[in-house]
């Protein structure tokens, strides 16, 4: 009996590591036809945590923090030894938008920072495409030492927060654990921060929004390159 309990305590530990909170994980259930009907943002995940709305079964409150202490208990010991940063002691002077990306590594990795970098470049097929990326998200799913060596491309893919191919139309966005992407007829494409709830407007004719800073790099390594550096002032 004992085993059999251990084994339900670690099932969807996958599902719990891609949320940093219950509501986050709430959000995620909640379809677009559900926030059309209900509006009301805490109604909606109540009604989602009882099991009335949502896409499919939905873990119990108790269920996800037991899981997420699993998690924080198996990930504690990896925290005390320092990652080496795939930047380490390369040089970037020739390279602006590597040396940005260089300069952000160690903050991006530990949490205290999160960037959105907007590219627009070209593809191996020579396909102009353009998309927005959570740094944070990509540089925990994908090894960075090809990029910082030089050996491969930082481009936008279909899985990012955003990403459009110009000559085949493709068009997708996706939220990651960090952001969530909110699709505004008025304001356009915003992302909204998953800690600290603050928006991010990518617009360049606005203010990209609290805690939110819009920098341009001019390089000649892609067509064109903005970051979005974002700080929620705390440990992500």
């Amino acid at each position: 009996m004992a085993t059999r309990g251990r084994n339900e305590d670690i099932s969807n530990l996958d599902v719990v590591e891609r949320f940093e909170s219950y509501e986050d994980y709430l959000d995620s259930q909640l379809t677009a036809t559900d926030m059309g009907y209900l509006e009301d943002e805490e109604m909606a995940r109540q009604l989602v945590e009882l099991g009335y709305r949502g896409l499919g079964d939905t873990l119990r409150r108790e269920d996800f923090e037991s899981r997420k202490k699993i998690l924080l208990e198996r990930t504690s010991q990896k925290h005390l030894i320092p990652k080496q940063l795939s930047s380490v002691d390369k040089d970037f002077s020739k390279f602006p938008f590597l040396q940005a990306l260089a300069d952000r590594e160690e903050l991006v990795r530990t949490g205290k920072l999160t960037t959105i970098i907007f590219i627009r470049d070209f593809n191996s097929k020579g396909q102009e495409i353009s998309g927005y990326i959570d740094l944070a998200h990509r540089m925990r799913i994908e090894d960075f030492a090809p990029i910082f060596e030089q050996r491969k491309r930082l481009l936008p893919k279909a899985a990012d927060l955003s990403f459009y191919n110009w000559e085949t139309q493709l068009s997708t966005s996706n939220s990651t654990p960090h952001y969530q992407v909110i699709a505004d007829s008025a304001q356009g494409l915003l992302f909204k921060n998953k800690r600290d709830r603050k928006v991010v407007n990518v617009n360049p004719e606005t203010d990209p929004g609290d805690n939110t800073t819009r920098i341009e790099i001019e390089t000649k390594e892609y067509t064109q390159v903005v970051l979005y550096d974002h700080s929620t002032r705390r440990r992500l």
